[in-house]
């Protein structure tokens, strides 16, 4: 691998615990290219243990790119299956025992998506109407269902605006004799009367003319072990809803609350003007409004990692998007802070119109930030049990101070501060020799953050690897991973190699590279 850089830290462990515990360390032996830029031709990938492939979702081409991964090392393109018979656009793929699922959204994509049932050659077995925008599915753990987030996400305008609904795909009959009749609908519309009340419980209920079950927007699912249980982000709303899998129904919608940028340890570089690297504490509550989820189990009970990216609604009919430079403060603020609203503190920080909270009169008495900069570890109700505070900007200004925060499309220092910094937006969970590890994906500087979760309540931080050349021009090969999307774990048994492997799709730089890992007694 030319040029990349990466970085093996120690931060945070004390000596005993790295002569007890035994670690892991990650690093690159093979990608596969596409050769598109910042077309989303690398998004999401799944791996077929028996077949040896990988399938790699291509929104460009609306393709399943099939990689032969029997030399992880050196990833094989063996063809690409066409997609635009199921629908105008391919957003997820998920791998069971030889059967590849697909999500498709439809043109317009308000209208129901649908999900293909493929073989590993990409022969169709059967396919099902799913619900508006299917933006991510999974096999729950033990094969019997296929479950479904459907975005519902409005037009441009907002004058269309479809419900959110999770999609529970039952294969008890088989794949081959799946039938309309197997697809089961989760819907948020009971929760429409109770609007007053989620809103009191800080869920983000803002959308223009919008019920609840409009409002709510699945993005991404986890299943418990026992696939019993799936716990979904709702990441505009700020939450997560809890799903009773057998009985297709909402058992608990939670707000996830607010990071208080103000505690020691929770800080953020909020300005991209002021000429350097400062972390500092500031009176925001960050909304955590987590974008990826995964999940797994420590003696008996289920924990979920989510990482904390942020989101807002930006269309032509709607935008809640502005900065705290352009709003009117109470007065307790100006007070306190008088030059808060300067561009080198506050002023250029994104905000939404839309405060949960402390809006009074077109005045804001609080402060927010979209996303929270972080990942957090929560237990089977939604509780947050940790969260790695400033972690990720204070280990980026360690190791790639000249590329702070830069984007993953130019290498401009401090380019993402005033947004959501490195903006964490995928993860997924793996065990090796019997610890827990989080892989983290920094979707703007780029980079896999690792820590070793199997304490979910005080995990420790292993690794940051960044396979990136910020020298080089970002629309060139040269740049290497831009934009980590996706992410999969592979376990040892089921690896072609006999190593545990990472897999990472990058959207910016449409490649796919595959991270080998290795242990360190």
């Amino acid at each position: 691998m030319k040029n990349c850089t990466t970085f093996l830290l120690a931060v945070g462990l004390s000596s005993a615990a790295l002569t007890t515990q035994a670690r892991i360390s990650i690093a690159p032996i093979g990608t596969y290219a596409s050769g598109i830029f910042d077309e989303g031709a690398a998004e999401i990938t799944a791996f077929d243990a028996a077949s040896k492939r990988l399938f790699v979702s291509n929104a460009d081409e609306n393709t399943l790119d099939v990689l032969d991964l029997a030399d992880p090392a050196n990833p094989v393109l063996l063809h690409k299956i066409d997609l635009s018979v199921y629908g105008d656009g391919v957003n997820s793929v998920a791998v069971k025992d030889g059967v590849v699922a697909v999500a498709c959204e439809a043109d317009p994509k308000q209208e129901p998506g649908t999900v293909a049932f493929l073989d590993v050659e990409g022969n169709l077995i059967t396919s099902v109407i799913a619900g508006a925008l299917p933006d991510m599915l999974t096999f729950t753990p033990n094969g019997r269902y296929v479950l479904v987030a459907n975005e519902g996400e409005p037009n441009d305008d907002y004058t269309v605006d479809p419900e959110g609904t999770i999609s529970i795909i039952d294969l008890k009959k088989g794949v081959q004799n799946l039938t309309q009749a197997d697809v089961k609908t989760v819907s948020f519309s009971p929760y429409n009367r109770l609007e007053r009340l989620l809103k009191f419980a800080q869920i983000r209920i803002y959308g223009p003319n919008a019920t609840v079950a409009q409002d709510l927007e699945p993005e991404y699912i986890a299943v418990s072990d026992d696939s019993r249980t799936a716990m979904v982000t709702l990441q505009e709303n700020n939450a997560v809803a809890i799903i009773d899998i057998r009985s297709a129904k909402v058992k608990r919608i939670k707000s996830l609350g607010y990071k208080w940028h103000v505690l020691p340890g929770h800080g953020m570089d909020a300005s991209d003007k002021d000429d350097g690297i400062n972390i500092e504490n500031w009176p925001v509550a960050g909304m955590f409004q987590p974008d990826a989820i995964a999940s797994y189990t420590v003696r008996g009970r289920t924990y979920y990692v989510t990482a904390n990216e942020g989101d807002s609604r930006d269309y032509d009919g709607y935008s809640e998007e502005t900065d705290i430079g352009s709003i009117e403060l109470g007065s307790w603020i100006n007070n306190r802070f008088p030059t808060i609203q300067d561009k080198e503190n506050l002023g250029r920080l994104g905000t939404t119109t839309a405060a949960p909270f402390g809006l009074k009169n077109g005045v804001y008495h609080q402060m927010f930030s979209f996303g929270a900069r972080s990942f957090s570890i929560l237990d089977e109700h939604g509780h947050r049990l940790y969260d790695s505070g400033d972690d990720f900007e204070q280990i980026t200004a360690e190791l790639i101070p000249e590329h702070f925060n830069a984007n993953n499309d130019n290498t401009k220092f401090d380019n993402r501060s005033d947004n959501k910094g490195p903006e964490p937006e995928g993860v997924v969970v793996g065990k090796v020799n019997g610890r827990f590890y989080a892989f983290i994906g920094l979707e703007r500087v780029g980079g896999i953050m690792v820590y070793d979760v199997s304490n979910p309540r005080n995990p420790d931080f292993v690794q940051y690897i960044n396979n990136r050349d910020f020298d080089a021009d970002v629309e060139t090969p040269e740049a290497g991973d831009l934009g980590p999307e996706g992410l999969v774990f592979i376990a040892a048994e089921e690896s072609p190699n006999g190593a545990p492997l990472l897999v990472v799709a990058n959207e910016v730089s449409g490649t796919t590279t595959i991270y080998e890992i290795s242990t360190m007694e």
